[in-house]
């Protein structure tokens, strides 16, 4: 017998997976929840075609705009740990949820302060990556482009070696 999720679990369940760190894999988030990876896999995709029903997907929407913890900054993770710091953990899940993020963020964002833990990737801003993606894609087509090049080149090369064997050298015939 399978089982049956409410709307508003599966709701979270998306809020979960999506709010992950990079760290942490599917799988485990899935297996956490008690439901299978490709379940909760499932409802991510319904959750990006808004197939849920119209007040889980307006959550959805609105949560999938917010920032992800990921992005947040060095300087808003600390001001985040530090406006947490004294309150309840009822009161931080609230403000938490406010925030659009977990309470288990805040506590391994105060971990990693305590234990001098770096971000290990440089923060890219929107903008910044928005160009290095058209670059990226420009340096593609370049590519692309000289590929063909090259590629034409040595057809053409091979087929001039094929008619100077076929019909020789003109150099041959003229002396």
């Amino acid at each position: 017998m399978s089982a049956r999720f409410s709307q508003s679990f599966k709701v979270q369940a998306v809020e979960k997976a999506l709010g992950r760190n990079g760290n942490t894999p599917l799988n485990e988030i899935a297996s956490s929840l008690g439901v299978s990876c490709s379940t909760l896999g499932k409802w991510i995709v319904k959750a990006r075609n808004q197939e849920f029903d119209v007040v889980a997907s307006d959550k959805i929407n609105h949560m999938t705009q917010d920032k992800r913890p990921q992005d947040w900054t060095p300087e808003e993770r600390l001001n985040m740990v530090v406006s947490c710091a004294s309150l309840s953990d009822e009161k931080l899940s609230e403000y938490c949820r406010e925030q659009g993020i977990y309470p288990h963020h805040v506590r391994q964002w105060k971990l990693d302060f305590v234990s001098g833990n770096r971000l290990k990737e440089k923060t890219v801003s929107p903008s910044e990556l928005k160009i290095l993606r058209h670059e990226n894609k420009a340096l593609k087509k370049e590519l692309n482009r000289k590929d063909k090049a090259l590629a034409e080149t040595a057809a053409l090369l091979v087929l001039q070696k094929k008619v100077q064997a076929i019909w020789g050298n003109d150099e041959d015939s003229s002396q």
